[in-house]
């Protein structure tokens, strides 16, 4: 990324996702002698600093969205494996048309091989993070769900006011939208990978975007579609002389 001042316009201003989560703010740049950005270190809200690559955030103008490394790594990997397969094949023509000799050619092919082999490697190992994100994603829409049937059955029996319980209820469903947005994501980015490993071709980013505005659209409810609820546990209140709590 070559300089941009502008750049020094974000210090101190929020960062968020994709998914409008708030990462933290940014609080420094890193650059590298010749004067290009290079990272930038985010105050987050426990007060720990991290540091990030400049490749992981994107901006526009002041404003910076931080980009997940697993869809970093996806795109360069959707790049570089057809790229390498592109270039043993026009090897293979090369040597079949006699345009260079068979030695050469299992010498190059040999080194485009493993090349290979070592990209498909390392794709596989980050679909298997993806599907890790995937289960992250299923156990929080389940525990926000669950967050959602206590609070209608407390708001129900009339322990919260009707002003708290709106507050929350909104919370929660915007928890649950981007929740399933970024669950959506990590399905199209697996696919995409995994496409590439099987030597498909990839949907196009404008079909991805469709698919994923679509997903986020979806409204949640206690009833909607997604990972079935268990029936509302019996809840007992008992109160003891002296003492309080739950």
């Amino acid at each position: 990324m070559s300089q941009n001042p502008n750049l020094f316009l974000s210090i101190g201003k929020q960062v968020k996702d994709e998914y409008g989560r708030v990462v933290g703010k940014i609080a420094s740049f890193a650059l590298t002698p010749s004067g290009k950005f290079d990272a930038v270190f985010i105050e987050q809200s426990d007060g720990k600093f991290l540091k990030h690559s400049t490749e992981h955030l994107k901006f526009d103008g002041a404003d910076a969205t931080f980009v997940s490394r697993i869809k970093s790594e996806t795109s360069v990997f959707c790049d570089q494996i057809p790229l390498i397969w592109r270039k043993d094949q026009a090897l293979k023509e090369l040597a079949e048309k006699k345009k260079i000799s068979q030695e050469l050619y299992e010498e190059l092919h040999n080194n485009f091989d493993g090349v290979l082999t070592q990209l498909k490697s390392e794709a596989q190992t980050l679909i298997e993070e993806i599907d890790k994100e995937i289960a992250r994603c299923f156990k929080e829409t389940r525990e926000l769900n669950y967050a959602l049937v206590h609070l209608e059955i407390e708001h129900e029996i009339g322990k919260i006011d009707e002003q708290s319980y709106k507050t929350a209820f909104a919370a929660i469903q915007e928890n649950l939208k981007r929740v399933n947005m970024e669950k959506s994501d990590l399905e199209l980015t697996k696919n995409k990978l995994s496409n590439i490993l099987l030597g498909e071709k990839p949907k196009t980013a404008e079909q991805e975007k469709s698919k994923v505005k679509e997903e986020a659209s979806k409204e949640f409810t206690p009833t909607s579609t997604g990972p079935e609820l268990p029936e509302p546990p019996v809840v007992v209140y008992v109160k003891e002389v002296g003492k309080s709590g739950v």
